[in-house]
């Protein structure tokens, strides 16, 4: 059993080449011919924390006079830029062939046709972008190629390759900024494996809950990885939720809140929508409150500095005076309980 991420599925039904019969399974020829461009293609593929799709492409050879194989590469690249796949670099094929005698009287072919194929004594197919070679494949009918013919079929390959390049971007000279609008998009993003279950929820209610809300389908992996897929803003919205239920505020974090609760020792604020944190009345203002409603209501917002996290009780300690000492202004002697 293999898994695979990228396929490149190459068909070859007999009219291709002016023949008659019925297509049927996949043959040896098709099988290599696929593999060929499947590699070829596979070294410019984004990696998967990039583009975490499986991706396939099936070439459909309509009439054959030269390579399909290093059409099919044309082709696929074309189609995976035009899908929104980003490819590191476009990727196109040519078939080198040769007519030899010796070693001093020779010729070599660049995009060889059928007869040229035939009758000729090397089928050298290169792959590449711009700037390498990504793959290659070499039948040959006589007892050996020296290398210095490869060489030159090399050199004038890659005269070829780049010429056809520049044509192919013509048509469309990068990847689409975004995947086709009727593929559902995937988006990745890592949360402390501590904290699954935070996102799970007991038998799964809170999970469940977030996919009802979004529309968003979500895996998570044992490590934290979590993988939402869905059309649209989905698996943004189910992303953004979870990123504020396993958000891990630090001391020094300053941020603003609403209060959410008033008490005799202090006030409750709302970080984000699963998390709250306690204002200390010492740490309300840089002036002494005597009673917290003289100064704050729920309802509020307010700065707020973390200055403690207890990671074991899951309490986050806050202080408003930290934040913005002036918040609150200067305290008038006399009035609501507050002391100079």
């Amino acid at each position: 059993k293999k898994e695979l991420r990228f396929m490149h599925h190459y068909n070859f039904p007999p009219y291709s080449g002016g023949e008659t019969g019925r297509a049927g399974f996949t043959n040896r020829r098709e099988v290599g011919h696929g593999a060929l461009a499947e590699k070829a293609l596979a070294m410019v593929l984004p990696p998967l924390t990039e583009f975490p799709y499986t991706i396939r492409v099936v070439s459909e050879s309509m009439a054959s006079n030269g390579s399909t194989s290093q059409a099919s590469i044309c082709a696929s690249t074309l189609a995976l830029m035009d899908g929104g796949v980003p490819i590191k670099a476009p990727v196109a094929g040519i078939a080198m062939g040769l007519i030899y005698e010796n070693d001093n009287d020779y010729k070599i072919l660049t995009d060889i046709q059928g007869p040229e194929d035939h009758h000729g004594d090397m089928d050298f197919k290169v792959a590449g972008t711009r700037e390498g070679v990504t793959a290659i494949q070499l039948d040959v009918k006589v007892d050996g190629v020296p290398i210095k013919i490869l060489g030159e079929a090399m050199r004038q390959g890659k005269v070829a390759r780049v010429k056809i390049l520049d044509e192919m971007e013509k048509a469309i000279s990068a990847p689409r900024k975004e995947i086709a609008p009727n593929a559902p998009k995937i988006l990745i993003m890592k949360i402390n494996p501590n904290k699954i279950g935070l996102v799970i929820g007991g038998g799964g209610k809170t999970i469940k809950e977030i996919k009802e809300n979004t529309g968003a389908e979500i895996t998570i992996e044992d490590d934290g990885t979590v993988y939402l897929t869905g059309r649209a803003d989905a698996p943004q919205k189910a992303k953004v939720i979870i990123e504020e239920m396993t958000h891990e505020f630090m001391v020094g974090d300053m941020l603003r809140g609403e209060v959410v609760k008033v008490a005799e020792f202090g006030a409750f604020v709302r970080l984000n929508a699963s998390t709250d944190g306690m204002v200390h009345i010492s740490e309300l203002a840089p002036f002494r409150v005597e009673r917290v409603s003289d100064i704050i209501k729920e309802g509020m917002e307010v700065p707020v500095k973390v200055i403690k996290v207890d990671a074991e009780r899951g309490k986050i300690s806050l202080s408003i005076r930290e934040a913005d000492k002036n918040f609150f202004g200067q305290p008038k002697p006399g009035a609501g309980g507050l002391k100079p």
